[in-house]
């Protein structure tokens, strides 16, 4: 069950009377996920589990000699959800799954996905930004995703004063700043103010539309001097327009967001903040697109195929190594052939392109099987 899914189990219109809508509920939730991958190239050995473009090595042997057989439950999850009564219903929400990151990246650790509550048109905690759609998300496999997916689960405190058809949310959302690799020995970022991020969504049978804006401060320091220079700040403003698009049982999920120290809400790739002098950085542009096309055969049988791309416009005082393009295809076929139980069969594709000009590209496919949970009973 998807935590989509799930969230609409406690929304008011499910239940039926006053006496069930005052009783608290709780409800567990999840799923396990074997994941064969057999990889023709290689990537980073700690991101051997997903296809992330920008993991692709653009020198050759970086990583070894071709060929690698990965099997990994890292996508693994576990939820839950408590519906709370109150004058509106309120409920609160935590999932974790099993993909390290960071310093635990290659390892089977708890990673916190979301932890949030939600009352009315309050939210507070970790989810999903403000700025994303998380209805692009495709029906597939693979963990990661589109590398041009806008896709960030932060802390936040968002308002949505219009809900229904038309839908508005404003959020300060927890900031972040990447910068360039051949900066971070002598400098770090600095997060001065929040993220302020918005969207308005129009839903209708057809599907939605969704326009989504962002601003930010990005600063940085010297690591030694604080007040040394360089120092300073830059502005990050971006857009993001998404839409899907429904008619019987086909599916078709667009997106394109443009703007400029927006990489750490993008899937995959680009920085915030780069060199534009020997003593300035400023806010790196980029251009994220996501196109897939999802088909419900069946109740039981669906596929999937879509390309995404991110491209950075990197400047003159990057390296030839820095990441300028990833693109990223995938065809996937989900079989159902019991309740709870999916069969999954893709075969992705993905490319890196650096400043300087190198490529790099891997070819994989990927089986997975997936059991699904829920306590939570009709």
């Amino acid at each position: 069950m998807s935590l989509a899914a799930a969230l609409t189990l406690f929304s008011p219109s499910a239940y039926a009377d006053t006496a069930e809508r005052e009783r608290p509920r709780l409800e567990l939730y999840g799923f396990t996920q074997l994941d064969y991958i057999q990889d023709f190239q290689r990537v980073d050995p700690a991101w051997d589990a997903t296809l992330v473009p920008s993991r692709i090595p653009t020198t050759p042997g970086q990583f070894g000699s071709n060929g690698q057989t990965v099997l990994s439950v890292r996508q693994t999850r576990f939820g839950l959800i408590a519906a709370l009564p109150a004058d509106q219903d309120a409920r609160g929400v935590i999932e974790f799954d099993f993909f390290g990151v960071g310093a635990d990246a290659g390892k089977t650790t708890p990673r916190l996905r979301h932890a949030y509550g939600q009352w009315r048109w309050l939210l507070a905690g970790q989810t999903w930004s403000t700025f994303m759609d998380s209805d692009m998300y495709p029906a597939y496999i693979d963990y990661w995703g589109p590398a041009g997916w806008v896709s960030r689960r932060t802390p936040q405190l968002r308002l949505s004063p219009l809900r229904g058809t038309h839908e508005l949310a404003v959020a300060i959302e927890r900031p972040s700043t990447l910068l360039d690799g051949n900066l971070t020995n002598d400098l770090r970022g600095l997060q001065p103010l929040p993220d302020l991020a918005a969207h308005y969504r129009w839903t209708g049978a057809w599907g939605h539309l969704q326009l989504a804006g962002i601003a930010r401060k990005l600063g940085y320091e010297p690591l030694d001097s604080p007040q040394a220079s360089p120092h300073g700040s830059a502005l990050g403003t971006g857009f993001h327009l998404s839409s899907l698009l429904v008619k019987g049982g086909a599916k078709l999920r667009l997106s394109t967001a443009y703007g400029k120290g927006i990489a750490s809400y993008i899937n995959d790739g680009g920085v915030d903040l780069a060199a534009s002098s020997p003593s300035a950085l400023s806010a790196q542009p980029l251009l994220a697109v996501v196109a897939f096309y999802d088909q419900a055969w069946t109740d039981r049988v669906s596929t999937s195929v879509g390309y995404s791309a991110t491209i950075a416009s990197n400047t003159a005082y990057q390296t030839s190594n820095a990441f300028q393009r990833g693109d990223y295809a995938a065809i996937t076929v989900l079989v159902s052939p019991a309740t709870g139980l999916t069969l999954g069969a893709s075969y992705l594709w993905g490319r890196r392109c650096d400043s300087g000009g190198a490529t790099g590209t891997d070819n994989r496919a990927q089986l997975s099987v997936r059991y699904a949970f829920s306590t939570h009973t009709n």
